[in-house]
Order: structure tokens, then sequence, then C-alpha cells
């Protein structure tokens, strides 16, 4: 009887030429990296997600250019088939996430990261990949840079937190203003009074003077919670900083202080209101004054910028020319843990301070679709940069 011949036991397949399961990620692997597959590497470093796929023994089978942009990492020649925690060991909590994907049971289809390090949150699905029998042999990340999102998204609620905090504080300034007038007037009516002589003068002058500083509290509150109405126009730049360095001087005396005014030549207009614009420059040279004491240095530079939105923001504007003016001072600075809190409502560090003028700064900038930022060092001084949209070429026949 002729011997039949022996069948072979099954062995796990995979989709590769019907090889097994190991060389199916040698496979995978010359597949994701061969640089004769010129094609499809273009398509994947196009992408406009980052992408990590990693083998099941924990070696980088790919990463493309979006991924190390993201996570803000130099591409090395041989960082394909390293381990990827060697390529990502700078970022810690994306290790994390990778090294649990072929022990949980149900991978996250959307999740988010926060970056600290980098001041970034990117939001991400994991996926196993896997052969024809369902043995995992690799896994993979895709993910987006959603620091913009989270930004806007904090602005929004931060917005709608100030909408009802707003309404509050409009309803005890109203009530708060009358009492306060009467408590002024009435003072300023027994100082006529009583005799030139002794202590009631002066008790009745600090009663007026802190009832003028309440009363002026109260108008910043109200004028922070109404609503910013803008009078657009074209707007010489040169003309707002003018205007704002003899009104911060009626403010607070600048005696000692140098002032040093740079402007670019030719700095373009912007569209905006002028009377609003000045307020801020007036309350960010104020500040200046102040901090100095009477004695440094304060500097003005107006130069030409331009916004350029992230490409991987979907639907992004084309860049956009703005005005970026910079108001500089050598003071003590802002101390570290209050330069995050600058812009809140009611937040100073100033004994009489209401804590109201740069929330207010900040809303007539946003207003306006610009931005303001600061930059400060203890010790050796503080930059208040603002920047604004250029006016349209069409607002020239306007």
């Amino acid at each position: 009887m002729p011997e039949m011949p022996q069948r072979r036991p099954r062995t796990g397949r995979s989709p590769v030429s019907g090889t097994t399961g190991a060389t199916a990620e040698r496979r995978l692997a010359s597949r994701l990296t061969s640089p004769d597959d010129r094609f499809f590497r273009h398509i994947v470093d196009s992408m406009r997600n980052g992408v990590i796929a990693f083998r099941r023994d924990g070696t980088l089978a790919l990463m493309n250019d979006e991924a190390y942009r993201i996570f803000a990492l130099e591409r090395s020649p041989g960082d394909v088939g390293r381990p990827y925690v060697d390529v990502l060991r700078e970022r810690p909590p994306v290790i994390r996430v990778l090294s649990g994907v072929f022990e949980l049971d149900h991978l996250p289809n959307r999740a988010e990261l926060r970056l600290k390090e980098l001041d970034r949150v990117i939001g991400y699905t994991l996926s196993q990949v896997k052969n024809d029998e369902g043995t995992a042999i690799g896994a993979v990340m895709f993910f987006k840079d959603l620091t913009q999102v989270e930004q806007l998204e904090e602005r929004e609620r931060l917005r709608e937190r100030l909408v009802s905090l707003g309404e509050m504080a409009a309803g005890i300034a109203h009530e708060l203003k009358n009492p306060l007038a009467g408590i002024e007037v009435m003072a300023g009516l027994l100082r006529r009074q009583v005799p030139t002589e002794g202590d009631a003068q002066s008790l009745l002058a600090d009663i007026i003077s802190e009832a003028k500083l309440a009363n002026a509290i109260v108008v910043e509150m109200l004028e922070f919670v109404r609503p910013v109405r803008l009078q657009v126009e074209r707007t010489d730049v040169a003309d707002v900083l003018q205007q704002s360095v003899t009104l911060a001087e009626t403010k607070v005396p600048r005696r000692g202080v140098d002032l040093k005014v740079d402007l670019e030549s030719g700095l373009p207009a912007i569209e905006g209101d002028q009377h609003q614009l000045c307020q801020v420059f007036t309350n960010l040279l104020a500040n200046a004054f102040e901090a100095l004491d009477g004695k440094g240095h304060v500097t003005i530079t107006g130069v030409t910028g331009m916004i350029e939105m992230d490409p991987a923001m979907s639907g992004a504007d084309p860049p956009t020319p703005t005005v970026v003016i910079d108001v500089l001072d050598d003071g003590p600075g802002v101390p570290p843990d209050a330069t995050d809190k600058i812009f809140d409502p009611f937040f100073t560090t100033k004994p009489q301070g209401s804590g109201l003028g740069l929330a207010i700064v900040r809303k007539i900038v946003d207003a306006h679709d610009g931005r303001i930022d600061l930059s400060s060092t203890p010790g050796k001084g503080t930059r208040f940069r603002v920047t604004l949209p250029v006016a349209s070429a069409s607002s020239w026949f306007k």
C-alpha cells in the first residue's frame, strides 16, 4: 500500500502570501519601511494625523512626520526597528498608553491625552493589527493635535462663567453705586459744617477718598460686564499710542521713567475702535509706570507680523497679516504664580486694585479679533504683547 503523504500541521496564517505569523511580521515591517514603496510612504507622511505602528515585540514599525511634529521629536534614521519606548522616551505619557494595548480587552475608540511637558492635548485611537487567525501581531495609534480646539473650548467655558459672574456683578454694582454716591455727598456736606482744625476734617477727607475709590471699582465692574460695542474705523496705530501715552501720564505720573517709542516704518493701519484701543494701551502703560515707581525704562515697539494657522486644523484660514505692539518695562516683573491669572477678573497684585483693568483690556482685544500675551521675568521686567489684525484692503474705500 503506497504511503500516504502526511498532512502538515496547520499553523497561524497571515494575510501576506499565506505565510506564518512570524513571517507576516517581517513582511509587514518590510511593507511599512521599504524605501521602494514610495507611494505608500508618501500617503502616510502626508496624513494630517499622527501615526505610530509597532510590532508585538515592541519594535517601532512606522512613525510619520506629523507624529514627530506633534511630539516635538527629531527623526533619526535608525528609529524604525528600535524599541518604541526608546524612541518615545521623552514622552512617558504616550509610552504608558501604548504599553497596555495588548492587555486591554476594549481599546479606546476616542480618548484624550494631555502632554504637560509640551502644553499640548492629543486625541487618539488605538487598534491592534491582527492576522487572519485574529492574533495580534502589532498595534497602531492614530492621533491629532487638539490643543487649539482645547483652547477654544476653554475660552468658551470661561466666557460662560463670565456671563454668569457678570450678571451677578452688574446687579451688585447697581445696588452699590447710589449708596456710595450718597456717602461721598454727605461727607462733603459734613466737612463744610465742622471746624477746619482737628481730626474731623482729616477723617471726612479719608471717607470721601475711599468712597471715590469704591465708586471707581463699581464703575470698572459695570464696564467689565457690559458687552463690548465697537465703533470700527481705520485706525492709525501711532495716533492710538500717542494718545495712550498722554492719558497714562495723567493717571500715573511718569516722573523719572524713561519712555521710548519705536515703531516700524510704514506700519499698516488696523480696523478698530480708536477709543477702546486707547484704553487698552493706557492701562498697560499706567501699569508699567506704576510698577517702575519713578525709575526705569518703558519701551513701546510696533512691527508687522503674521498669524500662521495650524495646517492640521480642517478649514484653516490663510495666514493673517497683523500689527504686533509690545509694551516692555524693566521693573520687578510679575510673580510666576500670578502669570496664569493676571487676566482673570478680580485678580490683582496691588493693595488697592480692583482686578478688572487687565480683564477689561483682554475683553477689548478679544473683541478686535486680536490677542494679548504676557511674558515676565521676576527682577528683570515684563512684556505685554498685543497682536491685532491689519485692516483689509477693501476698507480703504469705506
